[in-house]
C-alpha cells in the first residue's frame, strides 16, 4: 500500500510543469531585504551620470520568481546602517547649585576651554551690600552682639580696678604667657584602649619633638603609627600657628652658647637652640565604645564594646625649661641663705655698760 508521502511528497505545495526545476521558497514580492538593498543602492549611489534604471513590473517579477534571475543581473548588496543612537551630553539647569556662575575655564569631555577669567563686576554689589551693613539696625543686633550689658559693664570695671590696684603690673604667670609659647593638640579617636596607649605616651613625654617622632618611627607598638602622624600634625600646628621653632630658620642661635640645664628628674641636658620644640606635656583621653560581633560555634555571637582613645600633646618650647630651670636654681640658693642665719639663745643679756669693754 503506498503511502501519502508517496502521492503527495511532504514540502511540496507546488510544482512547475518544467522538468528540472525545483521550487525554491522565497518571501513575498512586497518587501525584503535585497529588494530594499537594491532600491538603496539605486537612490544612494555616488554616480550621478549613470541613467536612471526603471522599476521591474509584475510580469517581470513573477517569471524571476518562477525561472530565477538571470546570470547576467548584478546581487544586491545589503547596506547595514548604524542603530545606535548619537550620544547626547547632559547639562545643568539654570538654578543649579553645581552651575558655574563666575566666567573661568569650565571642564568638558573634549577638555578644558581656554578662556580668560573676565572682571567681576560686582563693584556695585559690594558698595551696596557696604551700605547695607552700615545700615544695620544695632538694636536688632544687641541680642547677638550683647546679650548681658549689666555682666559686661561689671566686668570692664573690675578689669579696670584690678589694672589700677596694680598700676600696670603683670602677674608672674600674665607675664610668662605673653613671653613663652605653647600649644595643644588633640588627635582623633584611636581604635585602641588605654593601656595600649599610655606606654606611648609616657615614652615621649619629656623628649624633643624629633626624637619622639624617632622613636615611634621604629617602635613596634601598632599604635605607634597613628601616635607619629598625629606629632608631626602637632609639630606643623605649632609652627604654622604659633610660631615656634623658628630660631634656626630666622638665624637667632647662631651667636648663643649652649646652655647645660638640670631637669627636674635630675638629668643633665645641653640645649643649644632654645626655640626648638619639645613635649611637655602627653596624656590619654578615654573615648567612646564601639559595637563588634565575634561569630562563635553553633551560631553562638558575642557582642565585642572595642574602646577608643585619643591622645592630647602639650608643645613648649626650650625658653621654657630654662626658665624653670633658672628659677629652680633661685629657690635652693635662697634656701642655702636661710640656713646661714641662727637664732640667738632665749635667755636675758647681760653686763650692758654704756662704755666699751676692751
Amino acid at each position: 500500500m503506498a503511502s501519502m508521502g508517496a502521492v503527495n511528497p511532504y514540502g511540496h505545495l507546488f510544482r512547475s510543469a518544467r522538468a528540472g526545476i525545483t521550487y525554491v521558497p522565497r518571501r513575498t514580492l512586497t518587501y525584503t531585504v535585497p529588494r530594499r538593498a537594491q532600491e538603496d543602492g539605486s537612490n544612494g549611489s555616488n554616480n550621478q551620470s549613470e541613467p536612471p534604471q526603471s522599476k521591474p513590473s509584475a510580469i517581470s517579477s513573477f517569471k524571476n520568481f518562477l525561472f530565477g534571475r538571470k546570470p547576467d543581473a548584478e546581487k544586491p548588496k545589503i547596506t547595514r546602517q548604524p542603530t545606535a543612537p548619537l550620544k547626547r551630553e547632559g547639562s545643568l539647569s539654570a538654578d543649579s547649585i553645581f552651575a558655574e556662575d563666575e566666567a573661568s575655564p569650565k571642564l568638558i569631555a573634549s577638555g578644558r576651554t581656554p578662556a580668560r577669567r573676565q572682571r567681576a563686576e560686582s563693584t556695585e554689589a559690594q558698595e551696596e551690600a557696604s551700605h547695607a551693613v552700615e545700615q544695620r539696625s544695632k538694636y536688632n543686633m544687641q541680642a547677638v552682639l550683647d546679650p548681658r550689658p549689666q555682666a559686661r559693664i561689671r566686668w570692664e570695671r573690675k578689669m579696670v580696678i584690678r589694672e589700677v590696684r596694680r598700676r600696670g603690673r603683670l602677674s608672674k604667670t600674665e607675664q610668662i604667657l605673653r613671653t613663652e609659647r605653647e600649644s595643644l593638640s588633640k588627635s582623633h579617636w584611636f581604635k585602641t584602649s588605654i593601656k595600649k596607649l599610655g606606654p606611648l605616651a609616657r615614652q615621649i613625654a619629656g623628649k624633643n619633638i624629633d626624637e619622639a617622632m624617632l622613636q615611634m618611627r621604629f617602635s613596634k607598638k601598632k599604635a605607634a603609627k597613628d601616635v607619629l602622624e598625629h606629632l608631626e600634625h602637632a609639630k606643623n600646628v605649632a609652627i604654622v600657628r604659633y610660631g615656634m621653632g623658628l630660631g634656626a630658620v630666622e638665624g637667632a642661635t647662631s651667636t648663643q652658647k649652649p646652655i647645660t640645664i638640670t631637669l627636674a628628674s635630675g638629668e643633665r641636658k645641653t640645649i643649644t637652640d632654645p626655640t626648638s620644640i619639645y613635649i611637655e606635656q602627653a596624656w590619654v583621653n578615654r573615648g567612646p565604645y564601639g559595637y563588634d560581633y565575634d561569630h562563635r560555634a553553633r551560631g553562638q555571637i558575642n557582642l565585642l564594646r572595642p574602646p577608643h582613645t585619643s591622645l592630647s600633646v602639650v608643645l613648649k618650647e626650650e625658653k621654657t625649661r630654662i626658665r624653670e630651670w633658672q628659677d629652680r636654681e633661685a629657690e635652693s640658693q635662697r634656701k642655702r641663705k636661710a640656713q646661714l642665719w641662727t637664732q640667738l639663745p632665749d635667755r636675758k643679756i647681760s653686763a650692758q655698760n654704756p662704755y666699751y669693754s676692751w
